[in-house]
């Protein structure tokens, strides 16, 4: 039998706003996959992200089915699991455009880096649940939390993959800070990130991921070739003004000027088909998302349950973040999608059982754990 208590504290709330982002999401990626669409009406992308939809929401729903403290015992075998997995892309993955970032056994593929994001969030949050942990730990407790979250990063940074690395390391540090770090440690790790910066411009990053971010300070040096990206973004959202073009009515979008705009730019077409006033919304709902999220941190009643419910909201929060903010070209154009509303099927399956996480974190705040 079904304790009642659980079914009480799921949150409703979180769970409207889920569905508000996702219903964008479907109107957004319907508009601009329109034209392939007519052409197939039922072997399209839009017929495809339903199923992943179906598949993620299967997933958060079983995620709501177990005690989220079995996840502690799990978490390592789950990191060293995706650990031989981005070793394995590495070697013998599907290369696109130059980068390893797939692994495909028969007709299934699926990238290994996007479910790091979650692993690393269970990986450091049983790390620092355990009861010897302190409030604010000592430079020797840290230092193992890095090397757990370093590892993956330059693993993904070979791919290459610089916004999963970006998210991964974002999502990781902020589940960290979150446990308590003394500001003479935070102060004394950007020091030491200082003198790095000229080796990871030279030596690290490539060709063409030095040229999206000196594009980002100059969009003019390159307007047909790596600026394009940007320009034809910002053509769409600024010609979309206060209301919009309107539903399937935006010029860009139906041109074919705007680059993958079922994926990395789909802000850009809700941008220029529903206008400022759009924008907006969609930025409140993900806004109320975050809110609650670490609402339900703040509720939890172990720190386990916090730091997991503080790094899937984290996670959504900074993939956000970075999307929007590539596509206004704020930041350069490193790949990331934008949480429940970008076509992709890794990202969709992540993105739920990250949600579903918040949720059992959530429907059991009544029960309390000494470890």
């Amino acid at each position: 039998m079904i304790d009642r208590r659980l079914v009480e504290n799921f949150d409703w709330g979180l769970f409207w706003v889920l569905m508000g982002i996702i219903g964008v999401g479907l109107v957004s990626v319907y508009s601009a996959l329109y034209l392939q669409i007519q052409e197939n009406p039922t072997g399209n992308l839009f017929v495809r992200q339903l199923v992943w939809l179906s598949a993620g929401f299967a997933v958060l729903f079983g995620t709501l089915l177990f005690d989220y403290h079995r996840l502690k015992s799990i978490s390592l075998w789950s990191y060293l699991l995706l650990i031989f997995l981005l070793v394995l892309v590495l070697l013998v993955g599907k290369e696109v455009n130059g980068a390893r970032r797939w692994l495909q056994f028969g007709g299934f593929q699926f990238q290994p880096s996007e479910f790091m994001k979650v692993v690393i969030v269970m990986k450091l949050a049983a790390y620092f649940g355990s009861q010897d942990m302190p409030a604010y730990p000592d430079l020797k407790k840290l230092l193992p939390a890095l090397g757990i979250l370093f590892i993956p990063v330059v693993l993904i940074l070979a791919g290459p993959d610089l916004g999963t690395a970006m998210v991964v390391l974002a999502v990781g540090l902020t589940v960290i800070v979150f446990m308590g770090v003394r500001w003479r440690y935070i102060l004394t790790a950007a020091l030491a990130i200082i003198p790095t910066l000229y080796p990871l411009w030279e030596y690290v990053l490539r060709p063409y991921q030095k040229s999206r971010i000196m594009i980002l300070f100059s969009p003019e040096l390159d307007p047909l070739g790596a600026g394009y990206h940007i320009r034809q973004s910002k053509i769409a959202i600024g010609s979309g003004m206060a209301w919009g073009k309107g539903f399937l009515n935006g010029t860009q979008n139906n041109l074919r000027f705007l680059p993958e705009k079922h994926t990395d730019f789909i802000f850009s077409v809700w941008a220029e088909e529903w206008g400022f006033v759009g924008c907006v919304f969609l930025l409140l709902l993900f806004g109320f998302l975050v809110f609650l999220g670490l609402r339900v941190a703040r509720r939890s009643r172990d720190r386990f349950g916090a730091l997991l419910v503080v790094g899937m909201t984290c996670l959504i929060f900074w993939q956000a973040l970075i999307n929007i903010g590539m596509v206004l070209g704020l930041l350069p154009v490193v790949g990331i999608t934008l949480p429940f509303v970008s076509y992709g099927g890794s990202s969709v399956i992540t993105l739920c059982f990250a949600i579903g996480i918040i949720q059992n974190v959530s429907m059991r705040r009544y029960t309390f754990h000494t470890q």
